[in-house]
């Protein structure tokens, strides 16, 4: 109790909660973004719950990771040789969910590629209908994948359990007010839809990468993601203004 009393005066460790906030809610980006996706295949009336379990299983992860710290630093060491390189349990998970992105967000493309039918198919739906149980599998699968990334960047920034902890519950949370704004806006336009399955396609590019030790510095990842958004962006206003010239005429 002395030490979180410590630590809660201590305008350091409030600097490296803000600090710890702001990057596990950057690097919450891509998960939420594949919960979004695999979520809006679903039912309207299981949505909230589909997304509900699976930030909850993120949550629960990256608890679980940070009361394992010494299991995570062995997670770096080599267990396997392959082409003269060593890879680590973490860069055969990297190597593993990146794959997996990368299969998902294709057949996830080729798929609203297709031509849709059917009566009141007046936009692209993105893959098809998926059960309640296999997408939590889905989103708990990569849940981990981005739970490890996210809290080997924590445990790099700072020694204190306690601020670690705090910072994941608060970025957590805020993912979870997020949900549901970002799935409904998802939901509603297929060319954002198309643009999300593109970050996600990177996402998995630069986890793969990853996984055979090619480090790339997520802040250009996120810098060409904002700017592809703002550009969509500019995109649906010129759409919207283009709608509503015709309809006065």
């Amino acid at each position: 109790m002395d030490a979180i009393t410590a630590l809660a005066s201590d305008p350091a460790a409030w600097a490296a909660l803000l600090t710890l906030v702001v990057m596990e809610v950057v690097l919450g980006i891509d998960n939420l973004i594949f919960i979004s996706i695999l979520t809006n295949k679903l039912p309207e009336s299981m949505r909230a719950r589909a997304r509900a379990v699976g930030l909850s299983g993120a949550l629960l992860m990256r608890i679980a990771l940070l009361f394992t710290l010494s299991s995570l630093a062995a997670l770096k060491d080599p267990v396997i040789s392959l082409f003269s390189h060593g890879f680590s349990w973490r860069d055969i998970i990297l190597v593993a969910g990146g794959l997996f992105l990368l299969y998902k967000a294709t057949s996830e493309i080729n798929h609203a590629a297709e031509p849709s039918h059917g009566e009141g198919d007046n936009k692209p739906q993105v893959g098809k209908s998926l059960g309640f149980a296999a997408a939590i599998a889905q989103i708990l699968m990569l849940d981990l994948v981005f739970s490890i990334d996210s809290i080997l960047t924590a445990v790099g920034m700072t020694d204190h359990l306690p601020i670690m902890i705090v910072a994941v519950l608060i970025a957590v949370f805020l993912m979870f007010v997020a949900s549901g704004p970002i799935s409904a806006f998802i939901s509603r336009h297929p060319s954002i839809v198309m643009l999300a399955l593109g970050f996600l396609l990177m996402i998995g590019v630069v986890l793969v990468a990853e996984g055979f030790g090619a480090h790339i510095e997520k802040g250009y990842i996120y810098a060409a993601m904002a700017f592809a958004g703002f550009v969509e962006a500019l995109q649906m206003f010129a759409r919207g203004r283009a709608k509503k010239a015709g309809d006065s005429h």
